[in-house]
C-alpha cells in the first residue's frame, strides 16, 4: 500500500466521527476519574494518568463493538490481542496526553475554581485529550484494527 491509498484509508470521515464520538465518552470517564482523584488528594499527574487507563478500557470495548467492528477477526484469542496491542499502540497518545496535561497544568496554570473543583484541570486535560487523539486514531487504525489489510 503506497502512502496515498494509506491516507485515504485513513480519511474515513464516518469511521473516524465514530472514534471522535467514542472519544467523548472516554473523555467523560477520564475527566471524572481525574476529578474524583485530585479531590481526594491523589497527585493531578497520577489522576490523569488513572484517568487515562479507565478510558482506554471503555473505549476499547466500545471501539470493538461499533467504530471498527467490520474489522479484525472474531473470536477471544482475536480480541484479547487487539485489547493488548491497544494499549500497547497507545502508548503514544498516553505520552502525547501526560506531557501536554502537565505542561498546560503546571507551566500555564490560572486559577480557575467552581464549588472548590479546580477547573483548570479539565482544561489541560482536554488539550491532552485533542492532540492525544489524532496520534491514537492513527495507530489503532493501522496496527490494532488494521484497516489498510482489507
Amino acid at each position: 500500500m503506497n502512502v496515498r491509498e494509506l491516507g485515504e484509508t485513513l480519511y474515513a470521515p464516518f469511521r473516524f466521527g465514530r472514534f471522535a464520538s467514542v472519544g467523548a465518552v472516554g473523555a467523560v470517564c477520564d475527566n471524572a476519574v481525574l476529578l474524583t482523584l485530585t479531590t481526594i488528594g491523589v497527585l493531578p499527574e497520577l489522576a490523569k494518568f488513572a484517568g487515562i487507563e479507565t478510558a482506554i478500557a471503555v473505549m476499547f470495548v466500545l471501539n470493538e463493538r461499533w467504530t471498527f467492528s467490520d474489522a479484525g477477526r472474531a473470536g477471544l484469542v482475536p480480541t484479547l490481542r487487539r485489547l493488548a496491542t491497544s494499549n500497547v499502540v497507545r502508548i503514544g497518545g498516553i505520552t502525547v496526553q501526560l506531557v501536554v496535561f502537565s505542561l498546560v497544568y503546571r507551566r500555564l496554570h490560572v486559577d480557575v475554581s467552581a464549588f472548590g473543583i479546580d477547573l483548570w484541570l479539565l482544561v489541560a486535560s482536554g488539550a491532552g485529550i485533542g492532540l492525544g487523539m489524532f496520534v491514537n486514531y492513527v495507530t489503532e487504525s493501522l496496527i490494532t484494527w488494521r484497516i489498510h489489510r482489507r
